[in-house]
C-alpha cells in the first residue's frame, strides 16, 4: 500500500490530466473523456512522473470522492466528472433530481452568486451534491463554507437538464439565481 502523500498527489496528477491538460503527457481524451491506462503509464513515466497500473488502482480503489472510473475492460481511465478540456460529453443520461441539492461555497462569492447564479466557469457543468455534508465539505475547501440549496426539481420541471455522474455528483448547465436559497443570517 501506498503512503497518503503519494496517493494525494497521484490523485491530483490525475485530476489535472484527466480533466484539464492531458497535454501535460502528451495526449489527448477522447470524445468521452478516456485515455488508455497503458498510453498514460508508459507517458507519464516518460516525463519523469513515476505511475503503475498499481497505483492507479489504489487511487481509483481509495479514493473517498471516487473522482476516476475505468472502462468495463479495464483498458481505460477517465474522470467522473469536473472536465475543462472542451468537447468531453460523459454520456451520462438526464435524470430527474430530488427536490433540493446543495452547492457549497464561501462568502467572496455570494454576491456575485446572488447576481448571476451558480456559472459552469471554465467546467462543463455546476457541480451539486445530494446532501449538506458533502456540500460543507467541498465549501470548507476554500474557507468557511456556506451552503446553498438549489430548487433542483424545480428547476428541471421548468426545462433544466440535470445528470447523474458516477460518484454521485450532480450536473447542470447553471442554476439561474430565483432557483437559489441561500442560508439565513445567524444572530
Amino acid at each position: 500500500m501506498k503512503t497518503d502523500k503519494t496517493l494525494i498527489s497521484t490523485s491530483k496528477f490525475l485530476s489535472l490530466v484527466l480533466r484539464h491538460q492531458p497535454e501535460v503527457v502528451g495526449m489527448n481524451l477522447d470524445d468521452e473523456g478516456w485515455l488508455d491506462i497503458n498510453d498514460l503509464i508508459n507517458n507519464a513515466n516518460a516525463r519523469g512522473r513515476k505511475l503503475t497500473l498499481e497505483l492507479l488502482h489504489e487511487v481509483i480503489a481509495t479514493n473517498d470522492k471516487k473522482r476516476f472510473a475505468l472502462s468495463d475492460d479495464g483498458l481505460r481511465i477517465r474522470a467522473s466528472q469536473g472536465h475543462s478540456v472542451s468537447g468531453v460529453d460523459l454520456k451520462l443520461e438526464e435524470k430527474t433530481p430530488p427536490d433540493i441539492l446543495f452547492h457549497g461555497t464561501v462568502a467572496a462569492f455570494i454576491d456575485s452568486i446572488q447576481a448571476n447564479g451558480l456559472q459552469k466557469r471554465s467546467r462543463n457543468h455546476v457541480h451539486l451534491s445530494a446532501d449538506e455534508a458533502t456540500a460543507t465539505r467541498v465549501g470548507a475547501r476554500r474557507g468557511k463554507p456556506i451552503i446553498l440549496r438549489v430548487a433542483a426539481k424545480a428547476m428541471h420541471d421548468d426545462g433544466h437538464q440535470f445528470y447523474l455522474s458516477a460518484n454521485g455528483v450532480w450536473l447542470v448547465a447553471c442554476v439561474p439565481p430565483q432557483w437559489l436559497r441561500l442560508p439565513k443570517p445567524s444572530n
